[in-house]
């Protein structure tokens, strides 16, 4: 049997960095060795998160006091804001080189530094690591993340997109030029930090758009989709906030290439995701809820016709904390470690 790995979880205290913990408690091969946090550095995990109250872990603390060498840690999860985690991943594997990362910010996942610079208003300041990084789409990138040390865990939304469609445009399948993602997503995708938008009364029945044209996972979209597709491909992307806690809907419109029907688009879909374990593509004509993928690593797919001949209509559905976010990063995780994929993320939708 493997070696237990230490790692730790820096931003425990977020959303994203919770879920990890949440994760990694039922992980049979990692031992939790250490949980930062900034405002609530100092605390008990739970305190910050009360479910966490029957289990031994380690009390939070400032990411500025760390030893990275003397810790000893076999991989780190960066749940980081942006930009933060450039500088503290630098450091990191300056002073412990043997250790891996997962980062699940956007820091990593743009190759171009000017591409990011243009997206984040700001100079990426540890370019050499970004030329390193390994994009951590498990499902495309999967023999690449094995052999990395530092993984850009993919945006939410993104993951609910590309999964439908990579393999579609690698098989020349659909129209480039004509790609709409319509998607929908949780409130916890935007973060734990108290906002004036994301009080309750201010988002409970209704339901809007934001980052209309403008939004930075539009660079990440636009990035994967030319690489699968040996050419620029520009993607029409319009994210919407619904209140509810989990989730992301994903409603994507397509036109077949080359007299490609819906038909032809659900079976290069079923075929490509038959052995892999966290996608789920529905009988044709199916789609899917994000009621039915809550609290698991799982996206379903589902494809439909549209009444326009020629054109369909594929929904797909993710829960953004988990294959969204920290169940991905442990997927990372198990390929770089030498785990079993699957490990730790076996567990089915809640539902109700």
């Amino acid at each position: 049997m493997a070696k237990i790995a230490k790692v730790g979880v820096l931003g425990a205290s977020g959303y994203t960095g919770s879920e990890c913990v949440r994760l990694l408690l039922r992980h049979p091969q990692a031992e939790i060795a250490l949980l930062t946090a900034d405002r609530r550095a100092g605390q008990e995990m739970r305190e910050v998160f009360p479910q966490f109250s029957p289990f031994a872990l380690p009390k939070l603390v400032p990411i500025d006091s760390l030893d990275w060498a003397a810790l000893g840690l076999d991989l780190v999860f960066c749940a980081l804001p942006h930009a933060t985690t450039q500088k503290v991943v630098k450091d990191l594997l300056a002073k412990a080189p043997l250790t891996k990362v997962v980062d699940l910010s956007a820091d990593f996942r743009l190759a171009d530094p000017k591409a990011y610079a243009r997206w984040y208003g700001h100079e990426h300041h540890a370019p050499d690591l970004q030329k390193e990084a390994v994009y951590g789409l498990v499902e495309v990138n999967r023999e690449r993340i094995r052999r990395s040390r530092l993984i850009a865990n993919p945006g939410c939304y993104t993951t609910c997109a590309q999964l439908p469609l990579v393999p579609l445009i690698k098989a020349n399948a659909i129209d480039l030029d004509e790609i709409v993602v319509d998607a929908k997503s949780g409130m916890t995708g935007a973060g734990r930090a108290a906002k004036e938008n994301m009080l309750f009364s201010e988002v409970s029945e209704g339901f809007h758009p934001y980052g209309v044209g403008h939004h930075r996972h539009m660079a990440e979209l636009d990035q994967e989709f030319s690489l699968a597709a040996g050419r620029d491909v520009t993607v029409t992307f319009t994210p919407h906030l619904v209140p509810m806690n989990r989730g992301i809907l994903a409603t994507i419109y397509v036109r077949g290439a080359s007299g490609r029907s819906p038909e032809d688009l659900h079976a290069i879909l079923l075929k490509r995701y038959t052995n892999e374990p966290f996608v789920h593509v529905l009988a044709f004509g199916e789609m899917p809820q994000t009621r039915h993928v809550r609290g698991s690593n799982m996206i379903f797919i589902g494809v439909t016709r549209d009444r326009v001949a020629g054109r369909a209509i594929i929904c797909s559905a993710l829960d953004n904390l988990v294959k969204g976010a920290a169940g991905q990063a442990v997927q990372n995780m198990n390929l770089v470690l030498g785990f079993p994929e699957p490990m730790g993320l076996e567990q089915v939708a809640l539902f109700p």
